[in-house]
C-alpha cells in the first residue's frame, strides 16, 4: 500500500499546483465577447482551457512514449518508461486539479459526470503510480487526449456561440476521425487485453471494471457527439443546457 513516504506523492502535489497555476494565468487572458457576458461560461471557458493545454501536452507527450518504448504495446501490464510514469503522474495531477475546480466552482450537479470519470480515471492510474504496472496500460490511455485536442477546441467554439465558423465545420470531421483513432480504438485493444483478467482477484479485473464503465461512458459521449454534430434535428430542445459534456 502506498505510505505518506512515498516518492509519487510530490509528484502528484507539483502536478496539481501547476495546473492550478496554469488557470490563474489563463484567466488574466481577455474574453470572447458572447463569453464574458455570462459568469458560466466564463468559467467553463476558463476551465476548457486548462483542458485544451493538458491535452496537447500529454497527448503529444503519449504519442512520444510510445515511440520510445514501443513494447509499451504490448506488455501492458509490466512495460516500464521514466517518461511513462511521468506522463501518467502529469495526468493525474490535471484530473485531482479539474476534480476540486469543478466542486470549489459549486459545478458538480452539472458537471457530475466529469467527477465519475475522474475518479475511475484516477483510481486506474493510481496502480502505475504506485505499484508501477500497467504503466503502459495508462500511456495507451492517453492517446485519448490527441482526440481532446479537437473535442476541446469544437466545445470551445460552441460556447462562443461560433458553430457557423468554417473552421468549426472543419473540425467536427477532424474530431470524428480523431475519436476513432484515438478514442474508440485504444479502449477496444485495451477492453480485449484486460478481459483476460475477468474472474481473478486481481489488479488487473480492477482495472476491468473501471476500464469497463469507461466503455459505456464513452459510447454515450460518442451518440451525443453524432446527434449534436450531425442530427441536430434530434436533439430534444430542452437538453440541458447547463451540462458541458452534453454540447
Amino acid at each position: 500500500m502506498p505510505t505518506l513516504l512515498h516518492p509519487a506523492w510530490p509528484l502528484l502535489l507539483g502536478a496539481t499546483l501547476t495546473f492550478r497555476a496554469l488557470r490563474r494565468a489563463l484567466c488574466r487572458l481577455p474574453l470572447p465577447a458572447h463569453v464574458r457576458s455570462d459568469p458560466l461560461r466564463t468559467w467553463r471557458w476558463h476551465n476548457l482551457l486548462v483542458s485544451f493545454a493538458h491535452s496537447i501536452v500529454s497527448g503529444i507527450w503519449a504519442l512520444l512514449c510510445l515511440w520510445q518504448t514501443p513494447e509499451m504495446l504490448v506488455e501492458i501490464e509490466m512495460a516500464w518508461s521514466l517518461s511513462g510514469y511521468l506522463l501518467v503522474c502529469f495526468s493525474a495531477g490535471y484530473f485531482i486539479h479539474d476534480t476540486v475546480d469543478i466542486v470549489i466552482s459549486r459545478q458538480a450537479r452539472a458537471s457530475w459526470e466529469y467527477l465519475v470519470h475522474h475518479v475511475m480515471a484516477m483510481g486506474a492510474f493510481f496502480s502505475g503510480i504506485f505499484w508501477k504496472r500497467f504503466v503502459g496500460g495508462g500511456v495507451l490511455t492517453l492517446l485519448v487526449e490527441v482526440s481532446n485536442i479537437f473535442l476541446t477546441l469544437r466545445m470551445m467554439m460552441k460556447i462562443n456561440n461560433a458553430q457557423d465558423l468554417l473552421l468549426y465545420r472543419i473540425n467536427k470531421y477532424v474530431n470524428l476521425v480523431m475519436y476513432f483513432l484515438f478514442r474508440l480504438a485504444p479502449q477496444a485493444y485495451l477492453t480485449k487485453f484486460f478481459l483476460q483478467y475477468a474472474g481473478q482477484r486481481t489488479l488487473g479485473t480492477f482495472l476491468l471494471g473501471i476500464l469497463l464503465m469507461l466503455d459505456v461512458m464513452i459510447l454515450i459521449y460518442f451518440s451525443r457527439l453524432l446527434r449534436s454534430d450531425f442530427c441536430p434535428d434530434r436533439v430534444p430542445s430542452h437538453q440541458h443546457k447547463d451540462k458541458f459534456l452534453t454540447e
